[in-house]
């Protein structure tokens, strides 16, 4: 026995009344750093909230100061500093209203409005966050009073479980988009996590690290302190209870539906490729595909719903032929097919005019090692030549039938005047050069 409670004593660890209290009344305050701290986490939050990230809405978490004021009002009531529970209270508002218009004027401007799941998760409370939030307050609180303890990741693992930025940003979703339903259960959940972890800082201040009172109360200002107490944490607490029962018999329904499925309706010529529960309704609905059953065979099996506490639920059957099935697939290939033809012929045109620029690309870089070696070597024969340009283009005739035909063009930019025998000699010498009969040589003096 003296074994068993050395092993949980926490004496020798604990730090003095004085240096819990301190701590914990100085992350009580948001002003400055912290509250800009808050606002940026928020954000962060709520871009996490909104791509569906689990990572980014952990890294909020983990920045958020938050738990300073809830942690504060707990300690302020379990030793009865009325003073430092006003403080932290005060405070708390703050950092509430603060967080919920930040992260309305973030949804409000973002293009993205839609639900995703990590958003629905914070709108329907359960008695299960009221565990989580009474199990993380605990730890925190032993946390905080333990020296080896309070500079570990206790705390931060305390943010992350009871999640109690992500509520919330869901608030200030629900207010951007007009959905109060969502801003109450995300509100409702936050009110859940601050109570219960207050409630677990009361609790463990009082009763595992007994810690002495600021005040002392007489005896129906201390009773009438408690019923208030106890009474926000039962009023608290009901509406979890009633969604967690609700939610154990949408589950239960359910899986009854499924096992009822799996276990009665293996017909030999049929099978079942979906199905699907209404629970509000007490209904659900199988779809089955192969030869159509009977409804002697339907109805021998709707009589086996009581075995599986389905005797007051509506059974919705949907039957599908082979043959319709493998008409729509093949309606569905044919459309493929089409699509796939048309998608090649637009590969084959696009080739084609990939080909056609690729030619004359080629054209373009022969013209210009042409005129490069052109000008060298006329350079020689007619020290005159100070440049020389080819191009390539289309040529329209006038004709009766507006012939079009490729032409190139030699312009030959001369330093000084040839002699016409020259210019003659030079154009022919042009021509032979290139191997162009055809090409047109305009010769003319720089500057002209």
């Amino acid at each position: 026995m003296n074994k068993f409670k050395y092993l949980f004593s926490l004496g020798e660890d604990s730090c003095s009344d004085q240096d819990i209290i301190r701590d914990i009344e100085q992350g009580v305050n948001f002003r400055g750093a912290k509250l800009w701290i808050l606002i940026i986490a928020i954000f962060v939050a709520s871009l996490g909230l909104n791509t569906n990230s689990a990572a980014v809405i952990i890294g909020a978490m983990l920045i958020s100061p938050l738990m300073g004021p809830i942690i504060g009002m707990g300690l302020g009531v379990g030793i009865y500093d009325f003073e430092l529970t006003r403080r932290s209270f005060r405070n708390y508002i703050v950092a509430t209203l603060f967080s919920i218009l930040t992260a309305t004027v973030y949804f409000l401007l973002s293009p993205f409005k839609e639900t995703q799941s990590e958003l629905l998760a914070r709108t329907s409370p359960t008695i299960y966050d009221v565990l989580i939030a009474l199990c993380g307050g605990l730890a925190g609180i032993i946390a905080l009073s333990s020296r080896s303890q309070r500079t570990g990741n206790v705390i931060p693992g305390v943010a992350i479980a009871t999640a109690l930025m992500p509520p919330l940003c869901t608030v200030g979703f629900g207010l951007a988009t007009a959905n109060w339903a969502y801003a109450a259960g995300a509100l409702y959940l936050f009110i859940i996590n601050t109570i219960f972890i207050a409630f677990a800082t009361l609790m463990g201040a009082r009763f595992i690290m007994k810690l002495k009172p600021k005040n002392y109360l007489d005896a129906a200002v201390e009773k009438r302190v408690k019923r208030y107490l106890y009474g926000l944490v039962v009023i608290t607490m009901v509406p979890a209870m009633v969604l967690t029962v609700g939610m154990l018999r949408r589950n239960y329904f359910e899986q009854q539906v499924r096992q009822f499925i799996r276990q009665e309706m293996n017909f030999p010529t049929a099978q079942v490729i979906s199905h699907s529960t209404d629970f509000d309704a007490k209904a659900f609905s199988v779809v089955l595909i192969g030869q159509e059953q009977d409804s002697a065979s339907l109805q021998e099996v709707k009589q086996r719903l009581s075995f599986y506490h389905l005797e007051n639920a509506e059974m919705r059957v949907i039957q599908g032929r082979q043959e319709d099935v493998d008409e729509k697939v093949q309606k569905l290939l044919q459309a493929d097919n089409k699509e796939l033809r048309h998608a090649e012929g637009v590969i084959a045109q696009q080739q084609t005019q990939i080909k056609e620029l690729e030619k004359q690309l080629m054209d373009y870089e022969e013209t210009g090692k042409l005129t490069g070696s052109l000008l060298r070597e006329v350079k020689v024969l007619f020290p005159q030549v100070q440049e020389v340009t080819m191009a390539k283009g289309m040529t329209t005739v006038a004709d009766s039938a507006m012939s079009t035909h490729t032409q190139y063009v030699a312009l030959v930019f001369l330093e000084s005047r040839l002699a016409a025998r020259d210019q003659e000699r030079l154009v022919n010498w042009m021509r032979e050069r290139t191997g162009r009969q055809e090409v047109k040589v305009l010769v003319t003096e720089a500057g002209n």
